[in-house]
This record gives structure tokens, sequence and C-alpha cells, in this order.
């Protein structure tokens, strides 16, 4: 029995990967994350994040009374998290599919709220209607961890570049012009300060 459900698993997962296209933002049964600018950059773990149909396209609660569609709010994906469709209660890409377009359609009718109903909410919404793991008990907390364990970089290098090089950038820029500023009080010399 085991056996069985380790092939339907391997075989949705390479189904689900054949159909992954990142030049195109499409990530079939994923949940996908983007950096939020400064945010991300002071707090790694956080960011924005949505949950794509099994065609792979991107839903993301992107603010007051708004689910976008294939439009993600800070950009396009720098990582993603592949999810398991054989894993969902009534199994199928069209329970899936419903479970978020149900949650897409619920959080059009809701503010977002930084801290307590966000992205990560509306994505934990949608796994609780499919009863993703046959669990309803989904929410941002559980959502963050997991996809930051989880979670694959769409490609290896730019997107580690993508989220620590503006911090790296800051803190360098202003270390070189610190270092410039003290450099030029000891370039004086004695006479200079005289004349």
């Amino acid at each position: 029995m085991a056996d069985v459900m380790e092939k339907d698993t391997m075989r949705n997962y390479h189904i689900a990967s054949e159909k992954m296209n990142p030049e195109a933002s499409r990530y079939p049964y994923c949940i996908v994350w983007t950096p939020i600018p400064v945010l991300s950059w002071l707090f790694p773990f956080i960011g924005h994040m949505g949950i794509c149909t099994s065609t792979g396209v991107i839903r993301d609660f992107a603010g007051p009374y708004f689910v976008s569609e294939d439009n993600m709010a800070f950009g396009r994906p720098t990582k993603y998290w592949m999810l398991d469709v054989s894993k969902v209660y009534a199994s199928g890409s069209n329970a899936w599919d419903t479970a978020v377009h149900d949650a897409s359609e619920e959080y059009k009718h809701r503010m977002h709220n930084l801290c307590c109903d966000n992205c990560h909410s509306h994505v934990a919404m949608a796994l609780n209607l499919m009863r993703y793991e046959n669990s309803t008990s989904w929410n941002m907390i559980k959502l963050c961890l997991l996809a930051l364990i989880h979670g694959k970089h769409v490609s290896a290098l730019p997107a580690s570049l993508l989220l620590f090089f503006p911090p790296l950038q800051i803190r360098f820029e202003g270390h070189r012009e610190m270092s410039a500023l003290f450099s030029q009080s000891f370039d004086t010399q004695p006479a200079d300060i005289l004349q």
C-alpha cells in the first residue's frame, strides 16, 4: 500500500514539475513566495505569498479587497514550494482549483492587515478548504515556517542575490561613503587648515 502511495506521489510531482515554467511564472500546485522590499531585507523569513492553480496561475491577496491573478504584488516569485495534489482530501485538480477560487473570492471582500489577515492567511484558507493533508489548521505562522524549510529558489544564484543584495549594497555604500568622509578629514594638512 505504501509503495502505491509513494508511486502516486512521485507521479504527481513529475506531472507538476513538467508543467512548471519559471519564465512564464507558472508553478502548478505550488505556494510561491517573493521578498517584500525593506521588510524582507531586515527579516529574510518574511515575504509575500501566493498559491497557484493546477495550471500554475498565481493568486495572491495583494491588498484590501483585491486578489490578483498572475501579477504578484511584489514581483515574480523567487521561491516556490511544490505541494502534492494527492494529499487534497477530495483529491484531484478540480478540488484544488475550487479551493483556490473560493479562498480568493472570500478575500476579495476582506481588508488586508499586515499582522493578522494577509497573503499568508489567504493561502492558509485555500489549504484549509481543500483539507490539504486532511488538516484544517493551516495558518500564516505554519505556512511561513514550512515555506522557509521546503521552499526552493526559482534560480539558485539570482534569487539569493535579489533577497540579500539591497541590504548589502546599502551597508557597503554607507561604509564606502563613511570611509571617504573619514579619509578626507585626515587628508587635510595643518598648513591647509591655517590658510
